[in-house]
């Protein structure tokens, strides 16, 4: 009863940015609730008059991210198991220079040590999102497998101190141990 709904997407992890962390806004009265969250110290950013068009956005890259995730922790866990690990590092480190892998690897283990379940979760409502568009949401689903995976391992005690942020050959050892 004379409320108004605005749509908000938090684009990315909350911690360390806080109330800074970058928001998109959607809806008929996004414009009017940007100012404030700025004034407040917010990073808002109206997208669309429209409701919807904030969490497509959303969606898409969350896709994008935990699907880079899954992939480092396949690929890379399947490479440590061959014994190839440093061929592979240095492959990516030549097509991809500006990335530093080894931190990327410990960087995504960590996040979807803490975070697997939801994050499956969230691919999952993602590929049935996709797909009610007529798109298969083929590597969301992939990507909510691998992400349920990790957490199943996580649930079953496979990783010491899955809070902490380790080195991913140490957790890509856990996971090949715990296969």
């Amino acid at each position: 009863a004379g409320g108004r709904y605005v749509e908000s997407a938090v684009m990315t992890s909350v911690p360390p940015y806080g109330l800074k962390v970058p928001m998109l806004l959607g809806g008929p009265h996004a414009s009017a609730l940007a100012p404030i969250l700025t004034a407040l110290g917010g990073d808002a950013k109206v997208v669309s008059p429209e409701i919807g068009v904030a969490s497509a956005i959303k969606l898409c890259r969350s896709v994008i991210i935990k699907g880079i995730e899954a992939l480092v922790i396949e690929s890379f866990t399947a490479a440590r198991a061959f014994g190839v690990e440093e061929h592979v590092l240095a492959s990516l480190a030549e097509t991809y220079p500006t990335l530093d892998w080894e931190q990327q690897g410990d960087y995504y283990f960590s996040r979807v040590i803490q975070h697997g379940k939801r994050r499956a979760e969230e691919m999952q409502a993602s590929a049935e999102t996709v797909a009610s568009r007529g798109i298969e949401g083929t590597m969301a689903e992939a990507a909510a497998r691998r992400q349920a995976y990790v957490a199943a391992h996580r649930a079953a005690g496979g990783f010491a101190d899955p809070l902490d942020v380790k080195p991913w050959r140490e957790r890509a050892d856990e996971l090949l141990r715990g296969k």
